[in-house]
């Protein structure tokens, strides 16, 4: 079907959900690139791979592919409760 040719609620949901996939790819790929690579489950270069394999790369990257850094500090002393 063409874009032309899809209806204007179609047209929407597809630009949509194409915008929510651009910012998870995005933020998902500046979390990387900043983020220590012993911050990081696995290797970063297979992140890096799947990140753009969509739409689950990103959303497994932000989920599964992050640990919990290592030096941040929480003044409140409740850290990891």
């Amino acid at each position: 079907m063409r874009w032309n040719e899809m209806s204007k609620r179609r047209q929407g949901t597809l630009i949509a959900l194409a915008s929510v996939e651009v910012v998870l790819t995005t933020v998902a790929a500046v979390d990387l690139r900043v983020r220590p690579a012993g911050d990081v489950r696995g290797r970063k270069g297979l992140w890096w791979v799947a990140i753009f394999v969509q739409p689950v790369g990103p959303v497994a990257y932000l989920l599964w592919g992050r640990q919990r850094s290592r030096s941040r500090t929480c003044g409140t002393g409740t850290c990891g409760r």
